[in-house]
């Protein structure tokens, strides 16, 4: 079980962003020169990047892995729920919101080795394991992602110092 302390920060993501930030990526996948004729989504947290970068590059085949790696705030032990059974990756596209600490990315290039790996996010530990991504973040910092959270007030940083 990962140690509940080792995030200090928080980087929330707005819908706004996520998507900004998801078709940038789509931008990047598209200026690389490859093209890819279906996606893989990492689910959950690959569906929604995966459905804006499906539309974004005209890709009508989407499927998906599903793992399950995180319980709240922990990353805790991996589950395969659900594989991707005939195709080994060739002209496929991986998406997945986040690369943590590689885990779950090591485990689906293992599935599909032939396939290009994109996130939206990537921390230090992870980004050897994914192609493409388009903003880093320190391995100490947690994402909070929209699907995960609701608009409230916050204190200035400031005050919330120890």
């Amino acid at each position: 079980m990962a140690d509940k302390n080792r995030y200090r920060r928080t980087y929330p993501v707005s819908w706004d962003q996520l998507h900004r930030d998801s078709r940038a990526l789509a931008w990047r996948l598209i200026d690389s020169g490859k093209s890819w004729d279906k996606i893989i989504a990492v689910v959950r947290g690959g569906l929604v990047p995966a459905a804006i970068i499906a539309r974004e590059l005209d890709i009508h085949y989407v499927d998906t892995i599903c793992v399950s790696s995180y319980t709240l705030r922990q990353q805790g032990e991996l589950k395969i729920i659900k594989s991707i059974e005939g195709i080994n990756g060739e002209n496929a596209l991986i998406i997945d919101d986040l690369v943590d600490t590689g885990k779950t990315a090591k485990i689906v290039r293992q599935m599909l080795p032939d396939a290009h790996f994109a996130t939206v996010y990537a921390k230090p530990d992870g980004k050897p394991y994914v192609d493409t991504y388009i903003t880093e973040v320190s391995q100490d910092t947690w994402i909070l992602f929209p699907w995960d959270s609701e608009i409230q007030f916050v204190e200035p940083l400031i005050q919330q110092k120890p």
